[in-house]
């Protein structure tokens, strides 16, 4: 019986092409979460500064309450002295009252010191979002061509497997059923072209006889190290 190896090879393209198809869609998955999670992280730094700012904010308050809660007692300490009758209770008031200016100084320097870097939060505020808006804009064309090309691949595939179940009936039935068998134990090759005398995928040298047997292209021959179909491979013109 004939050999028709054109068909046979064919056939083995066909699968090489749909694997490579199939392990580029297994990543696309991957790739669109991963798309994702960096707008995400990008957005991550809008937030971490506006919860600086929170506290920012927070901390002003705070300070600004402290202050409100000394001059309350200023103007107590103040009050007082009009009502004491010995010098050191007098400079005991005073001394009170210096002390609580000295500490509303304090907070007030703390509270200049909170809006200016409220200014600087609100500048980083800003640049994160527009940094953010930036990348969004990319990653999500990054996205649209990623699943434009999921498509297409998806749309390759089905024309290759169409072409592959076109293909199959037009080999004899038990070429076709060996080359599915090897397929499966031999990593999707079940082909190997000899070259210059050697099995391509193993490089074992193939004996002469066997080489004019593979020349008469009238029965498969298995290569006796690997196992693949070996066929002749045509030297180009």
């Amino acid at each position: 019986m004939d050999i028709d190896f054109n068909k046979l090879t064919n056939l083995q393209n066909l699968d090489e092409e749909i694997k490579q198809t199939t392990l580029i869609l297994e990543k696309i998955p991957l790739q669109l979460k991963n798309i994702d999670i960096n707008i995400e992280t990008q957005f991550q730094a809008i937030t971490q500064a506006q919860d600086k700012l929170a506290q920012n904010q927070k901390k002003r308050r705070t300070l600004e309450s402290d202050t409100q809660d000394i001059k309350a007692h200023i103007d107590k300490y103040k009050h007082q002295l009009g009502g004491v009758k010995t010098n050191k209770e007098y400079s005991a008031l005073l001394k009170e009252i210096e002390e609580a200016q000295s500490k509303i100084d304090q907070k007030e320097e703390e509270i200049i010191s909170e809006m200016l870097n409220a200014d600087d939060i609100g500048e980083e505020i800003q640049k994160a979002e527009s940094k953010a808006n930036e990348a969004k804009e990319k990653l999500s064309k990054d996205k649209e061509a990623l699943i434009l090309k999921k498509k297409e691949l998806e749309e390759k595939n089905k024309e290759l497997t169409l072409k592959k179940e076109a293909l199959i009936p037009l080999i004899p039935k038990e070429q076709s059923k060996l080359y599915l068998e090897i397929f499966k134990t031999k990593n999707g090759i079940p082909l190997s072209p000899v070259i210059d005398d050697f099995c391509s995928m193993c490089q074992i040298r193939i004996r002469p006889q066997v080489l004019n047997e593979l020349k008469a292209e009238t029965q498969i021959i298995l290569c006796e190290n690997c196992g693949r179909i070996l066929y002749i491979k045509k030297k180009s013109s």
